[in-house]
């Protein structure tokens, strides 16, 4: 039998699909979205995975999910239906909404979200199952709390760190923990640089875990967006510019890189589901031209700072401009700030 996963604040399914490749079977799954239960069933159907019968989707307010609620689900199921006692959850996996945490956020101390990862532990109070995964905004890594109290009554001093407080719970309730740790897709054959602290415990006298070795360390061999889904392109002009042959990225994603309980993926056999392209005004297109591969905001903002920027190219950015700076500049101070050489 496949190792059995619990599912937290599941969302649409991105979390569960690497559950799933890893060969978990995930018995219980949860999130309080009305869409995206509709999304995350409807994926998990495909996959052979049916509600009541061999896994069971709780669309619940984590504060109002009860432990044994979540017991009682898994032990109703049918695939468990002939035996006395449910098997011993292998796995909980979560990520608890982060934007509280969230560097591009307000990072609001008293965003009632900050609390919900203490729900979380709450149930890993209660299940007990052997290993729990938690992951979060890199922002989490140095997120401060003040007048925490913990879910065995335990109070934290003010401005005490996240990750120090998710130890000391964890080791509370008798885990031992990984180091936390801030991991980058990019590193993992994902075409996106998106960073996210893992969070790793376990119970006493299980085999100590690791964290996985990047299998794509070098820069320059990293999936690119061209590689992922220029196949995609709907413009047959820009599509014979850009695309040549399928990518073994593009063709995996056609195969499907996740296995249903059968132990077999799903062909996409041609067909391209919800695939829509923005009609973006020409200010956004400006905007997004400005980026060169790989580069997140912030080192884009750096190179124009030492290169300079010559706005000519960029009418609908120049209006843009115009219409912030003119509140505060007449026009002629607007045009000179334009006109200054690179800083």
């Amino acid at each position: 039998m496949k190792p059995i996963a619990i599912d937290l604040f599941c969302g649409a399914g991105g979390m569960s699909e690497g559950i799933l490749q890893a060969g978990f079977h995930i018995v219980f799954s949860s999130d309080i979205s009305v869409d995206v239960e509709k999304t995350y069933t409807f994926r998990h159907q495909q996959l052979g995975l049916i509600h009541g019968e061999n896994t069971y989707f709780k669309r619940a307010d984590i504060r109002a999910l009860s432990s044994e609620e979540i017991l009682s689900s898994i032990r109703n199921l049918n695939m468990f239906m002939d035996k006395e006692n449910i098997p011993q959850i292998d796995a909980i996996f979560g990520g608890p909404p982060c934007q509280g945490f969230s560097r591009a956020g307000l990072r609001n101390k008293d965003d009632p979200r900050n609390m919900l990862f203490r729900e979380y532990l709450r149930i890993v109070k209660d299940i007990h199952p052997r290993y729990v995964i938690m992951e979060n905004v890199e922002g989490f890594m140095d997120t401060k709390m003040d007048g925490y109290t913990g879910i065995t009554g335990e109070t934290y001093k003010d401005g005490s760190l996240m990750p120090e407080i998710l130890i000391n719970e964890f080791n509370e309730i008798g885990y031992l923990t990984l180091e936390p740790m801030v991991l980058d897709a990019s590193d993992y054959g994902v075409p996106q640089r998106r960073k996210r602290a893992i969070f790793i415990a376990y119970l006493a006298g299980e085999e100590s875990p690791a964290y996985p070795e990047p299998i794509i360390p070098n820069e320059d061999e990293k999936i690119s967006v061209d590689e992922a889904i220029s196949d995609l392109i709907i413009d047959n002009v820009k599509k014979e510019k850009y695309f040549n042959n399928y990518s073994s990225y593009q063709l995996s994603s056609i195969n499907g890189r996740t296995k249903s309980v059968s132990g077999t993926t799903i062909h996409s056999n041609g067909n391209i589901y919800n695939h829509d392209i923005s009609n973006h005004s020409a200010l956004i297109q400006e905007r997004f031209s400005l980026f060169r591969e790989g580069e997140s905001s912030s080192m884009l903002k750096r190179r124009i700072r030492e290169e300079g920027i010559n706005l000519t190219e960029y009418p609908s950015l120049i209006k843009e401009c115009v219409n912030k700076l003119k509140e505060k500049y007449e026009l002629e101070q607007v045009i000179s700030l334009f006109n200054r050489p690179p800083v």
